[in-house]
């Protein structure tokens, strides 16, 4: 299931909600004191970031170039931006890509390009010294996700940094791990049975009711666009790094709401 209709309409009516999903983020609620403290939070994350990365890849270690897939509004690649000569944020949204034009104009940052991403990152023309992404995978399908992951490993120039984010499971689901528990086999009608319309609650659960996201079956409020919450499986991605070469790597566990994940840290040597 594509997403990138859901996302262009999220950038258009809720981008900074859509980027960290609290009431003070909205955008009829959204005053200076939260969008400082929005943007305080992306450059507390680049910091602690860079200095992951810089113990990975030597202290004499500094990006160059950077890229950030999944930009959003310019949340974390602003703060990148101070400790680099460009970088690159690529988002699927139009809208989210002005608005983090305008951000940088007001914080009086010009070495960043805000670009339209595709499914093999045309517009990230060359190697990058940091390629970051961050709560961005999980609203992707994951065949399509696999397919990105794979297309950022190879922007990594040598002796270059990554730190890339991908949840895998949903604490909800202990029983079974963090993966939703298997379907159970549909039964059949007794005999002589009359059907019936699902029941209310049931029906309000549905994949395809409104108010509903598409990939976790959580009630959203009416008009908002679906937001799709995917788990990868973590020996894909592993295998999809060795593949390309990676050796060794750091993670870090991470909680968004009950959607579990690590963010990745390795270098190419």
């Amino acid at each position: 299931m594509n997403s990138d209709e859901d996302w262009i309409r999220w950038g258009r009516q809720d981008p900074y909600y859509a980027v960290i999903t609290q009431p003070r983020f909205r955008a009829a609620a959204l005053t200076d004191e939260a969008r400082q403290e929005f943007f305080d939070s992306g450059r507390w994350h680049a910091e602690h970031v860079l200095g992951v990365c810089r113990r990975l890849a030597g202290d004499a270690w500094a990006p160059r170039r950077v890229l950030d897939f999944g930009c959003g509004v310019g949340r974390v690649a602003l703060a990148l931006a101070a400790h680099a000569e460009g970088v690159v944020g690529l988002d699927v949204s139009p809208e989210m890509l002005a608005e983090a034009q305008r951000n940088a104009l007001a914080r009086g940052v010009f070495n960043a390009q805000w670009r339209q991403s595709d499914d093999e990152l045309s517009a990230a023309e060359g190697l990058f010294d940091l390629v970051h992404s961050s709560i961005t995978f999980q609203h992707i399908d994951i065949p399509r996700g696999r397919i990105l992951f794979r297309h950022l490993l190879q922007r990594l120039a040598p002796g270059g940094a990554a730190a890339l984010h991908i949840t895998y499971a949903k604490a909800v689901h202990a029983d079974t791990f963090g993966q939703p528990p298997a379907p159970r086999p549909p039964q059949a009608p007794l005999p002589g049975a009359l059907a019936r319309p699902p029941h209310p609650v049931l029906r309000a659960f549905r994949k395809d009711a409104p108010g509903v996201a598409a990939s976790a079956n959580l009630a959203v409020p009416a008009g908002d666009p679906g937001m799709q919450m995917n788990a990868y499986h973590l020996g894909e991605i592993a295998w999809l790094m060795q593949a390309a070469g990676v050796r060794r790597f750091e993670t870090e566990f991470t909680d968004h709401g009950g959607e579990w994940g690590v963010f990745l840290y390795f270098t190419r040597g």
